[in-house]
């Protein structure tokens, strides 16, 4: 099968010098790829030139073979989903009605509310464990329940391309596991092809298929996380001194930080 989103030698950035620099990336359909990387490095700036959100100043972003950014808006919503970071929600919008936002690209002047629309509200709903929620203002959740609620409404598109900025931020850890696990379910047992931007790289080493590790504005390295998940290179791209250990459990593999106050202690227990 084809690859459907890839980026072309892409530079990109905002209000002055580029961010990205010369970036290519193929997407894997039916996985998950997260992108890591220092602040600054460009991971997000990533997602949005590919969620057609900045335009690059020069290369291409490709879905399904044409340019994004040269595609109407309302085609490219039908065939992929974007959260970006930090979504708000109006005050006093239900659950039901931010999700049946969703919808949106699906509408027109000939075409409106239908029974279909309703059934992937209530799909979306329930993939994302939100309907109990349904009649309840957004802004009454907490940060993993609303957040559930945002990636409900991207569900509801029906798209099986989807990019999400950072959705595990300001979240407890336990929440952002059960975030990571609904979405690893979207891709291995719903087909779908994801984009996630990450800053925990536990999290991300654990969840990834692909992962894509970011500095200065260009791709560091990519591949499976037992092939680049490694203390070298988590000191080229993070400087970060770590170790990186297997989980025995899980078999995952854990970042250790090795900062002074942890070699002190180890010392200590040498000694």
């Amino acid at each position: 099968m084809p690859v459907r989103l890839t980026t072309e030698a892409i530079s990109a950035g905002y209000d002055g010098p580029p961010i990205l620099s010369d970036v290519s990336l193929a997407v894997a359909n039916g996985k998950m790829t997260v992108l890591v990387g220092p602040n600054g490095s460009g991971k997000s700036t990533l997602l949005k030139t590919m969620a057609r959100i900045l335009s690059p100043t020069t290369g291409q972003v490709l879905l399904d073979g044409k340019s994004i950014h040269a595609s109407k808006s309302r085609d490219v919503a039908r065939a992929m989903g974007i959260l970006p970071q930090g979504p708000i929600a109006p005050e006093g919008l239900t659950v039901r009605e931010l999700v049946g936002q969703g919808r949106f690209p699906h509408q027109g002047l000939m075409r409106q509310w239908t029974r279909q629309d309703e059934d992937a509200v209530e799909k979306a709903m329930a993939t994302a464990l939100v309907t109990e929620f349904a009649d309840r203002p957004v802004d009454s959740l907490s940060g993993g329940q609303r957040q559930r609620c945002w990636i409900a409404m991207v569900l509801a598109q029906e798209t099986d391309l989807l990019l999400l900025d950072e959705p595990t931020t300001f979240l407890d850890l336990k929440v952002q596991v059960d975030l990571m696990e609904l979405l690893a379910d979207l891709a291995h047992g719903g087909g779908r092809t994801l984009v996630v931007v990450l800053h925990e790289l536990s999290l991300a080493a654990a969840y990834a298929d692909h992962l894509v590790m970011m500095k200065d504005g260009q791709i560091a390295c990519e591949g499976a996380p037992d092939a680049i998940f490694t203390a070298d290179r988590l000191k080229e791209v993070f400087d970060l001194d770590a170790h990186v250990v297997r989980d025995a459990t899980t078999g995952h593999l854990v970042c250790v930080p090795l900062g002074t106050h942890a070699r002190r202690k180890a010392a200590v227990r040498v000694a």
